[in-house]
């Protein structure tokens, strides 16, 4: 008997990552230092999460469709809302816009190229360099959310920013480049 992928210990910590969006947020939008506190560790756990879900999935033998789908969706909501919510509270420069724009481009351009090609044979595995765009991007986000509690972080954060906004372009070009012939009608 199959068992429900609901149940699978792996979705669970990526659907508990999800959920952690929402007070995570919440917090930020608070304003206070200890609620930012509270939420930069509820951040990090999220983001951990990222790793610990596919190590059990893979240590466990608990693969699934649903885990498969949810992993990526968690990560782009916990980053794309995360952006948003930062970029509300001011701890987000105008220039930070420009890797910030760049990383929410590249995620829903990916993603609508995926579904786009959902139904035909062409495949875009995830690179391993697409799996450091991801880790670059929870890094940067969350010593943007630390600098309010240690100032004097901005110009890290803006570096490792600008690396995650640069990286993250670069893979979104290298999935259009191998979808490419299929996009152009030359790969049919």
């Amino acid at each position: 008997m199959a068992r429900n992928p609901l149940f699978l210990i792996p979705n669970i910590i990526t659907i508990a990552r999800i959920l952690s969006i929402i007070p995570i947020v919440w917090l930020v939008m608070d304003g206070s230092i200890t609620m930012r506190i509270i939420a930069l560790v509820l951040y990090v756990l999220a983001a951990a999460s990222d790793w610990v879900d596919g190590y059990l999935a893979r240590a466990l033998g608990q693969y699934s469709d649903l885990g498969r789908m949810l992993d990526p969706i968690a990560d782009k909501l916990l980053v794309g809302i995360l952006i948003t919510a930062l970029a509300w509270d001011g701890s987000l420069s105008g220039w930070d816009m420009i890797p910030v724009v760049a990383i929410l481009f590249r995620e829903f351009f990916v993603s609508g190229l995926r579904e786009f090609l959902g139904n035909t044979a062409v495949v875009l595995p995830v690179s391993q360099l697409a799996k450091w765009k991801t880790t670059i991007q929870l890094i940067a986000l969350g010593i943007i959310l630390l600098e309010r509690i240690v100032p004097g972080l901005g110009l890290v954060s803006d570096v490792v920013l600008w690396a995650a906004g640069l990286i993250t372009l670069w893979t979104g070009w290298n999935y259009l480049r191998a979808s490419w012939p299929h996009l152009s009608g030359t790969g049919k």
